[in-house]
């Protein structure tokens, strides 16, 4: 059974989220979509609701599904599946979530992670974050719900920025972009009102792709560009002792959250490996914001594995074929909240010294 890719699309208050979904839905490709909101509100999704109802699945006039959460998204999505395989609903092939604008993302991306019957059903397609191109620098700064949204991102997508049209307002923007770099350098940033958006690159973010059925990981880790965010202005210590750890940490004034990369020069045996995670897991597990990684194992030498996890919570990891370039180096993106790279590279230390190389 082909597993369902489920987006969050979140993002804070007056952001556009639902402007930008509206979009979504309109588009031909997209036809085949249920979307699972809070509420139905008084004008549903910018009018394109048939009818207001006390059912809870409702036909669009574009012919996709909406689905009011009642109880838990756990048992919504098991309902909307169940009332796909029976035919009672039309069929649908994505699912979007979109959350309240003062969520946190993490328990849903957490839910749909860990639950063995979810897992049966769906998948982890990304998760999409709405930034007001006016406001987004100052919520960023002034709120940690913002803030967190942005950091767990897959994609971020700045809105309203047709309205930046004053010298001004470009520097804000300017100033936005940056601030997003630094938070979640492994996002890809998207401008909604540049003349190349397309609204299929909101939804190419899972490291296997069901259209294709292959795997795209250096999209999907994307460390070039934690690599690159890392080398601007910060630094950098190039010690020849491999033992002292370069300082690849991005630290921004006035914030908690932390994004960086740890890399692993030698393979590493998969059982050290595991128990590090397990153990990191289990101790700091809520200040895990995201982890993505690629390794490089003794136990089966040419083979990488790709790891992901949010919290406490880690996907299976995926064997891949090959590697994707001639780097074969493991490479750990994390971003936490309010752990140093320092800590965490003395973490893996102590778990791995027993093996093969040491953390650059």
């Amino acid at each position: 059974m082909d597993l369902l890719p489920v987006t969050l699309l979140t993002g804070f208050l007056g952001s556009g989220k639902s402007t930008l979904l509206t979009e979504i839905l309109r588009q031909p490709d997209f036809l085949n979509t249920a979307v699972v909101v809070n509420e139905f509100g008084e004008i549903g999704l910018d009018g394109i609701l048939i009818t207001h109802s006390d059912d809870q699945i409702v036909e669009m006039t574009s012919g996709c599904l909406c689905c009011t959460i009642r109880g838990d998204i756990r048992q919504t999505l098991l309902d909307l599946h169940s009332k796909r395989a029976n035919g009672d609903i039309p069929d649908f092939d994505r699912v979007i979530v979109e959350s309240t604008g003062l969520a946190d993302p993490a328990p849903v991306v957490h839910t749909l992670m860990s639950d063995s019957l979810l897992a049966r059903r769906y998948i982890l397609g990304g998760v999409v974050t709405t930034v007001d191109a006016l406001n987004g620098a100052a919520s960023l700064d002034n709120h940690t719900e913002c803030e967190k949204q942005a950091a767990v991102a897959d994609r971020l997508v700045i809105t309203k920025a047709d309205l930046a049209t004053s010298l001004y307002s470009t520097d804000m923007l300017k100033e936005l972009n940056a601030k997003l770099s630094a938070l979640n350098p492994t996002a890809v940033i998207l401008d909604r009102h540049d003349s190349t958006f397309e609204h299929h690159r909101l939804f190419d973010t899972p490291l296997f792709n069901p259209a294709t059925k292959s795997m795209d990981v250096r999209s999907w880790l994307n460390a070039e560009a934690a690599d690159e965010n890392q080398e601007n202005g910060h630094h950098h210590n190039h010690a020849n002792n491999s033992d002292i750890p370069h300082q690849h940490d991005v630290t921004r004034h006035g914030s908690v959250i932390r994004s960086f990369t740890l890399t692993f020069d030698e393979p590493v045996t998969i059982e050290a490996f595991a128990g590090s995670l397990e153990a990191l897991a289990l101790t700091q597990g809520s200040n895990l914001l995201r982890i993505k990684g690629i390794v490089n194992t003794v136990d089966r030498p040419g083979v990488p594995l790709a790891i992901h996890g949010v919290q406490h919570v880690f996907h299976d990891p995926v064997w891949l074929d090959q590697w994707p370039d001639e780097d074969h180096q493991t490479k750990l993106v994390f971003i936490t909240n309010g752990i140093e790279r320092e800590t965490l590279d003395q973490f893996f230390n102590a778990w791995i010294s027993s093996s093969k190389g040491s953390w650059r």
